[in-house]
């Protein structure tokens, strides 16, 4: 976690990553740059360097069980052909710093010509199943 973000008024975008990235996405990973600097960037038709704003986010806090949790709506990618083996999400009012990376597991995912959209979880009880969880 780093200083600075204020998840429900800041801008967080999504980037997508290559399949047959060069680099490792992991907790280390602390800024967009990471990504755009091993040029593992995904690209392709209607695709833009450094991805789209990201669905709503709404952060959720309980007093009560010392938590807090964010939800981010389902986001899409319009009428792309390119495919991804995962994303970051980033905090483009915070100096694009990492807040998140997905890995999309096996072979990822794509589009042809088509929308590209990548589903969050629900919250579920308590944001047992939510994104971002802090307690």
């Amino acid at each position: 976690m780093q200083e600075g973000h204020n998840l429900a008024s800041d801008t967080l975008k999504i980037a997508l990553i290559k399949t047959s990235e060069s680099g490792t996405y992991n907790a280390t990973t602390t800024n967009y740059s990471d990504v755009t600097g091993n040029s593992d960037e995904a690209s392709g038709s209607n695709y833009s360097a450094g991805g789209v704003n990201s669905g709503t986010v709404t952060v959720t806090t309980d007093q009560t069980g010392n938590r807090a949790y964010v939800d981010i709506a389902d986001t899409t990618f319009s009428n792309v052909t390119t495919s991804a083996q995962g994303c970051l999400i980033y905090n483009s009012t915070n100096g694009n710093k990492a807040i998140a990376v997905i890995a999309f597991g096996g072979s990822g995912i794509s589009a042809s010509s088509g929308d590209l959209t990548i589903q969050f979880p629900a919250v579920g009880t308590n944001g047992a199943n939510a994104i971002i969880r802090i307690e």
